[in-house]
C-alpha cells in the first residue's frame, strides 16, 4: 500500500513537470547550440528576432578552424558574418548563409564582432571591418555602421571616428532619455571600454574610457534586467560583470561567470564574448567556447584547437548578483519582440 501511493506521488509529479513545460511550449536547447558546417568556427554571438519572417537569426563571427592556414592569426581572418535561424524560440538552430556587406573598400577584408539591432523599422549594423588578413594582431581595425531592411542585405552608412586605430567590439543601448550609446573596446589603451553618444544612431561623438576596471576584457554586452544596468565583458577567463544605476558608474562584481567548464558537450571550456537576450522576464546569455582547449582533450591538432561552438545558459539573480548554472538544461521559447 505504501509503494503504491510512492509511486502515484511520483507519477504525479512527473506529470505536472511535464505539463508545466508543455503548456510554457518551451523546447530543450541544443547542446552545443550550434556550430558553423562550413568553417566550424563560429564565435561572437548576437541574436535578432526577424519581423518578416516571424523567426530568430543569430549572426556570428566567423574563423576559418577547418584546415591547416598556416601563418599565426590568418585562420581568424577573412571571413563575412555567418547567420543562423532558429523556427522554434531558440532551442535549435540551423545555418543559413553570409551577410552580404555592400563595404570593400580592400581587396582582402575580414568581418568580426556584430552588433545589430532594430529601431523605426531599420536594422543597424555595427561591425569591426579589419582591412586585410594578416598572421598577427598589430593592425588597424574599426568599427562602421550599415543599416538594411531585411537582416541580410546591408548599406554602408560611416566608418565610426572613435578613440584610436584599434577600436572593435560594438555594443549598442538606448538610453532612458531616447538617445544611444555605443560601448566598445579600445585595444590601444589596455583594451578598455569606452563608449560613445549618439541623438540618431547616425551621429557619434566619443566619450572616452568610462568604465574602469581591474583588467581588460573585450566584447561588452549591456542589458537592463531587475531593476539594474549590467554589462558583461570577456576577460578571457570567464565572463567579468558590472552593474549600474544610472550607466556612467559602473561597480564590478566579484567572480566571473562561465569561467569553471561545464560538463555538457562542447563546453568544456570557458565562456567568451556573450550576447544576452532578455525575453519574456528571463535572460539567456548566449557565448562560444572553444573545445577542443579543454584539459581533457588530447587531440591538439590545429582544428580541434581552433574550432568554435555556440552555447546558451540562463542567467539568474541570486541576493543581488548576477550568477549562471552553464549544466542547468535550458528551456527556451524566445518570444518575438515588438
Amino acid at each position: 500500500m505504501k509503494n503504491r501511493t510512492k509511486y502515484k506521488r511520483i507519477l504525479v509529479f512527473l506529470l505536472v513537470f511535464i505539463l508545466g513545460f508543455a503548456a510554457l511550449g518551451q523546447t530543450k536547447a541544443d547542446k552545443p547550440l550550434f556550430r558553423d558546417p562550413v568553417y566550424d568556427g563560429a564565435a561572437d554571438p548576437v541574436v535578432i528576432f526577424n519581423k518578416a519572417e516571424n523567426k530568430w537569426l543569430m549572426f556570428y563571427t566567423n574563423r576559418q578552424a577547418k584546415g591547416d592556414i598556416p601563418g599565426g592569426v590568418k585562420w581568424v581572418h577573412g571571413t563575412r558574418i555567418g547567420i543562423a535561424e532558429s523556427n522554434d524560440g531558440g532551442a535549435t538552430w540551423t545555418y543559413r548563409d553570409t551577410c552580404n556587406i555592400n563595404y570593400r573598400p580592400t581587396v582582402e577584408y575580414s568581418h568580426w564582432a556584430p552588433e545589430v539591432i532594430e529601431y523605426d523599422g531599420v536594422y543597424h549594423m555595427y561591425l569591426t571591418y579589419v582591412p586585410g588578413i594578416f598572421e598577427d594582431w598589430n593592425h588597424d581595425r574599426y568599427i562602421i555602421h550599415l543599416t538594411s531592411k531585411n537582416l541580410l542585405d546591408w548599406d554602408f552608412e560611416s566608418k565610426l571616428e572613435l578613440a584610436s586605430d584599434r577600436c572593435i567590439d560594438a555594443c549598442v543601448y538606448q538610453l532612458p532619455n531616447g538617445n544611444w550609446r555605443l560601448f566598445y573596446n579600445n585595444e590601444r589603451d589596455g583594451k578598455s571600454m569606452y563608449y560613445a553618444d549618439s541623438p540618431d544612431l547616425y551621429q557619434w561623438k566619443d566619450s572616452g574610457r568610462k568604465v574602469v576596471g581591474d583588467e581588460g576584457g573585450e566584447g561588452p554586452k549591456v542589458f537592463e534586467w531587475n531593476g539594474k544596468y549590467w554589462m558583461v565583458v570577456d576577460n578571457w577567463h570567464g565572463l567579468g560583470v558590472y552593474f549600474s544605476s544610472d550607466l556612467e558608474t559602473w561597480i564590478r562584481q566579484p567572480g566571473n561567470i562561465l569561467e569553471e567548464p561545464g560538463k555538457g558537450l562542447d563546453d568544456k571550456d570557458m565562456g567568451r564574448h556573450p550576447d544576452v537576450v532578455v525575453n519574456n522576464n528571463k535572460a539567456y546569455i548566449f557565448y562560444f567556447t572553444h573545445p577542443g582547449r579543454g584539459a581533457e582533450n588530447k587531440d591538439k591538432s590545429p582544428h580541434q584547437m581552433r574550432r568554435s561552438s555556440i552555447q546558451v545558459a540562463e542567467l539568474e539573480y541570486k541576493n543581488g548578483k548576477l550568477v549562471c548554472d552553464r549544466d542547468k538544461p535550458v528551456f527556451i521559447d524566445l518570444k518575438p519582440s515588438n
